[in-house]
């Protein structure tokens, strides 16, 4: 274990026993608690799910960023639209009056059908933080494949009620590596900005970012960064910070200074369901079906597609399978969710004309974490927003972004944390195992050395500069990157390839993808914005021409 930031310093009397001493009822309880019986057994409300023998013009499958465009837009041009959500509603409080669990304090809330949390970050200071927990259909998927973790939102609202709300535009020079077959001008003089817009994006007050407590650690990642050569960059964000503002004055109940994030956000932040789907609501024209999971998609003899859905409870067990008809059918189940929908349907049979490229193309932006032992003289403070503000940009020197990340834990860490983005060539495929009946990635643990060595080139050299070193205490023992997963899946039907140049699936009239799967990897940056502003642009193209 890296105990740098763990010395008594001979003048605060401070150790790692009394550290450890102090921190056990926060970690080591989250750890060592076993499951109660569910409190939350009881599925959510759902407003008038879709009936079997229903048709419908146009079915959306998800309801995550490219979902949502989707929905609203179609709804907006006269079309009516069903979206059927595999996750929970998320409109209603469990028994502790909020409809979300807290970061640091996992419960049956907040993994979707595991009886034990696997938390991105895994261990603290030698104590595991995973515990066990009774099946339920959580907020946060960790899907495992053989050489990676894949974390998605499960619920209406899909990755928005999960994500850290970084909504970043890539640098326009860089967009050609991101999508070369879609044109940079009218995305960044019209895409992207309907995406901020209907995002709710905005930036941090930066006379406030100066000031405030819960972004000190944030001002300390500045300093490194800044004093080993690297620019800090303000990053803009999708949370309501003049509600932060009065978090911090304690006029409010405290959400992202509550650590809340990674299984919800119950108060400020503007996640889908705050800004599309609210617009989608009042257009009339959409219904959406919570606990709805898609399993199959074929032609229809009359036209259009019909559709299976298995209804689910909140068990994950299913209640009713359903046949639903409809004319158009559009897949934003997420990367990993229309990849593997895709690939099944194509080599089962029941979509036999879709292209050799589906499937292929699937990469994890690049992402990698690693976690940095500060001095006594540093803190990071125990306050931390749980939203992300800034970053250190080494994109054209070394091939990697890294977010300054909190971790609010409650108390002082004297850590400063970091997820890296970074230029990792490798993509993997989905593939049909017969023998097993699923979809299989044929991703490798080892892949992800370049983002490693990538992110090694901004933190070798602020350690170098400070005298620190590397936490080893994070994921797993004497672990100091985590390799073992990613937040930003993409690919898997790729843009013009799987696909035409605006989403529309090749053999089959009528069936488009409209997500993440699009995106061939990597976007250089989190990648909702450039989600939402491509299926901003496909779905104006696809109502103008197809409809």
């Amino acid at each position: 274990m890296n105990d740098t930031s763990l010395k008594n310093d001979g003048r605060t009397g401070f150790s790692r026993r009394r550290f450890i001493t102090g921190t056990g009822s926060l970690l080591g309880a989250a750890a060592l608690a076993g499951p109660t019986p569910s409190a939350w057994a009881t599925p959510r409300t759902a407003a008038a799910p879709i009936a079997s023998g229903s048709r419908v013009p146009a079915l959306v499958i998800g309801t995550g960023y490219g979902g949502c465009v989707a929905a609203l837009r179609l709804a907006q041009a006269g079309t009516d639209v069903h979206m059927a959500e595999m996750g929970m509603a998320w409109d209603t409080p469990g028994p502790d009056g909020k409809i979300f669990a807290n970061t640091t304090r996992p419960d049956d809330r907040s993994f979707w059908l595991r009886t034990r949390t696997k938390q991105p970050l895994s261990n603290f200071l030698g104590f595991p933080l995973d515990r066990n927990v009774n099946r339920y259909t959580g907020i946060l998927d960790a899907e495992e494949f053989g050489g990676i973790t894949v974390y998605q939102g499960r619920g209406v609202g899909g990755g928005s009620l999960v994500n850290g709300g970084m909504a970043v535009t890539p640098r326009r020079e860089n967009f050609g590596a991101i999508l070369p077959t879609v044109d940079a001008e009218e995305m960044y003089s019209t895409y992207y900005p309907r995406a901020n817009s209907g995002l709710g994006v905005t930036t941090i007050d930066p006379a406030w970012f100066e000031e405030a407590d819960c972004y000190q650690y944030a001002r300390v990642g500045r300093k490194h960064a800044e004093r080993a050569g690297f620019p800090f960059l303000f990053v803009p964000a999708v949370y309501d910070w003049d509600y932060m503002k009065r978090e911090a004055a304690g006029t409010v109940p405290r959400s992202a200074l509550d650590g809340e994030i990674l299984y919800g956000n119950n108060h400020g932040k503007k996640s889908l369901q705050k800004t599309y789907i609210d617009r989608i609501r009042a257009t009339g024209r959409v219904t959406i079906s919570p606990l709805h999971k898609v399993t199959t998609v074929t032609p229809a003899p009359g036209g259009g597609y019909t559709v299976l859905i298995d209804q689910l409870d909140t068990t994950g067990r299913t209640t009713a399978t359903k046949t639903v008809t409809a004319d158009k059918v559009f897949f934003a189940a997420g990367s990993v969710g229309t990849s593997k929908l895709l690939v099944g349907l194509k080599a089962t049979g029941a979509l036999p004309l879709l292209n050799d490229e589906v499937g292929r193309g699937w990469g994890d932006n690049g992402n990698v974490m690693c976690g940095r032992a500060n001095h006594l003289w540093d803190p990071t403070g125990k306050l931390q927003a749980s939203i992300p503000t800034g970053g250190i940009d080494n994109w054209d020197a070394g091939g990697a972004f890294a977010e300054v990340a909190p971790l609010p834990t409650g108390i002082e860490t004297w850590a400063s944390f970091y997820l890296s983005i970074t230029k990792n060539p490798h993509r993997a495929r989905f593939t049909w195992n017969a023998a097993a009946g699923r979809v299989e990635l044929d991703w490798q643990t080892a892949w992800k050395q370049p983002s490693i060595d990538a992110a090694k080139t901004i933190f070798d050299r602020i350690n170098r500069k400070e005298g620190t070193i590397y936490r080893s205490d994070l994921f797993g023992v004497h672990k100091i990157w985590g390799d073992h997963l990613t937040y930003h899946p993409l690919g898997g039907a790729v843009l013009d390839k799987a696909t035409d140049n605006y989403g529309r699936l090749h053999g089959h009239p009528g069936l488009y993808v409209i997500d993440g799967a699009l995106i061939p990897g990597n976007t250089s940056v989190n990648p909702f914005v450039t989600i939402t502003a491509l299926a901003e642009r496909n779905i104006e193209r696809i109502i103008a021409t197809d409809l």
